[in-house]
């Protein structure tokens, strides 16, 4: 057994002494049963798979296509943070940037140079919050064993969540063989609002990071516009974009006096993502025939 993939599986029998170092909060609420509500006078949704989750009673609200295996582009980074949490790894050790990091497949561009040194929290930071996929690959790449022991951590996490159908081939997004399902994708979701830094970092706006040894600060948003939103009360995010899996959008939010989890895969507009949200919003605000929570 590789050293990285032996840390995780004694972080996850550890579970909450390490994990409460970084706010993680066992949460195991939502238990996702069989009872599944598929409207006829739900939203007009542009998204080909979505589901919305009632987090308290695991009651399915709305479902379209929500058990097909799509790709899921930078969704794929909340388990990277999970992993790298879970593995109790030194949050202000500073890590270069290296030419590893470098997408290669993809050819996506990059504010962070190779070179770049920033704390490991602040390279988490920006995984999340600004889907920087340098980030990703660096935090993969410093994970005890390397890369390759992590993306056998990503996947070992997702049996354990009860994400079986999902497959992780490496800790960015940008290969479209990271794939997953609406329903597995809502326990990822779940899972992450256990941590107290995720929850932090995907709903932070904006932040300014100071590039340790210069002079130099660099301003970076967040990929998920709603989370500066005053009209949304969101917990966690992750936006998620490559040609082959379209724009996605995970949330876990209150909407209409409940706490939900939103998925939507592959909208084909650039905002339909954010219209599709909006929309599932609004008709959760007026529909009067939603089920009731059972708790």
């Amino acid at each position: 057994m590789g050293r990285g993939l032996a840390i995780l599986l004694a972080a996850m029998v550890i579970g909450t002494a390490q994990a409460q170092d970084e706010g993680t909060v066992p949460r195991g609420k939502a238990s996702f049963r069989t009872a599944t509500l598929v409207p006829a006078d739900g939203p007009q949704l542009k998204s080909a798979a979505a589901l919305v989750l009632d987090y308290e009673s695991g009651t399915e609200l709305y479902a379209k296509n929500s058990t097909e295996v799509m790709p899921i582009a930078s969704i794929t980074k909340l388990m990277t943070a999970m992993v790298v949490l879970d593995a109790g790894l030194d949050l202000e050790a500073p890590l270069t940037i290296a030419a590893a990091d470098v997408d290669t497949l993809k050819h996506t561009g990059s504010r962070l140079r190779v070179g770049t040194v920033l704390p490991r929290r602040e390279l988490l930071r920006l995984a999340l919050m600004a889907s920087e996929n340098r980030a990703a690959a660096a935090l993969a790449r410093t994970y005890p064993g390397g890369t390759e022991a992590f993306v056998r951590a990503m996947n070992v996490k997702a049996r354990i969540i009860g994400m079986a159908h999902t497959e992780f081939v490496e800790p960015t997004g940008l290969d479209a063989r990271n794939v997953s399902t609406a329903q597995d994708l809502a326990k990822l979701v779940e899972a992450a609002a256990g941590y107290a830094l995720i929850r932090e970092f995907t709903t932070t706006p904006r932040a300014q990071i100071e590039v340790p040894g210069t002079r130099r600060t660099m301003a970076f948003s967040n990929s998920n516009r709603l989370v500066a939103h005053k009209d949304w009360e969101i917990e966690v995010s992750k936006t998620g974009f490559i040609r082959e899996a379209g724009r996605c959008l995970v949330m876990q939010a209150r909407v209409a006096g409940r706490q939900v989890i939103i998925v939507l895969l592959d909208s084909w507009g650039k905002l339909t993502r954010i219209g599709d949200a909006n929309r599932i919003k609004r008709w959760m605000e007026s529909s009067a025939r939603l089920p009731a929570v059972s708790g």
